[in-house]
């Protein structure tokens, strides 16, 4: 109880700059980022105007993820775990404002799960299975970026979510895989009953492999 209170809390402070670089970089393709520090409801600092998500809402995700990790995760795994929720989260809030993950938020979240899955489990085979996991899902996205209507950001995005996962177990990859689709499936409903997309019709998917990645992992500890 007491790592869900302080996970709360350090996710609730860390939704503050966490809205601000969600402003930066939720612009379409082609236009440059924003610089605008933003208050957690919803107002830049510098023009006074309201910009980006809903008041309060990412504060609430990275509280809630605060929250889940505090209670859940093992020590080892925090500092992986804590990447993954902090970057995630500006990914998915941004992914589903412009439909578009980028390179320049996929490839430090690479780098720095390459750099922290040491930590959460230093033994030999274990990194095996994470490189293995990475390539498998990243070669899987690709093929669909290619072959389906799905987004290179995407494809970008799996290696790390699949290093992650693979660390985790071979089940748990499995697992997450699963839980990725099925979130994407209920999303999809909920925005068609909502009427805010037709059949058809593009949405972001990175949210749903992100949500499905941290429920896979820590339902396994």
């Amino acid at each position: 109880m007491f790592g869900a209170v302080v996970g709360a809390v350090l996710g609730l402070l860390a939704g503050v700059p966490l809205r601000s670089a969600v402003v930066r970089w939720a612009v379409p393709a082609g236009e440059p980022w924003r610089s605008c520090p933003v208050t957690p409801l919803g107002r830049c600092l510098r023009h006074g105007d309201r910009t980006g998500p809903p008041p309060l809402a990412v504060e609430a995700v990275a509280a809630a993820l605060g929250a889940a990790l505090g209670a859940t995760a093992p020590a080892r795994w925090l500092p992986l775990l804590v990447w993954l929720a902090l970057l995630g989260t500006v990914l998915g809030f941004v992914d589903a404002a412009v439909l578009r993950l980028p390179d320049a938020l996929t490839l430090p979240l690479f780098l720095g799960t390459a750099l922290l899955a040491p930590l959460a489990d230093p033994r030999p085979g274990a990194w095996l299975r994470a490189a293995l996991a990475a390539a498998g899902l990243g070669l899987l996205f690709l093929l669909l970026a290619l072959l389906a209507p799905m987004g290179l950001g995407d494809a970008k995005l799996a290696p790390s979510l699949g290093a992650v996962l693979g660390l985790a177990g071979w089940r748990t990859l499995c697992t997450g895989v699963l839980w990725m689709w099925l979130i994407a499936a209920l999303w999809a409903v909920v925005l068609l009953v909502l009427r805010r997309t037709g059949r058809g019709g593009e949405f972001a998917f990175g949210p749903a492999m992100l949500l499905g990645t941290l429920a896979a992992v820590l339902a396994a500890f």
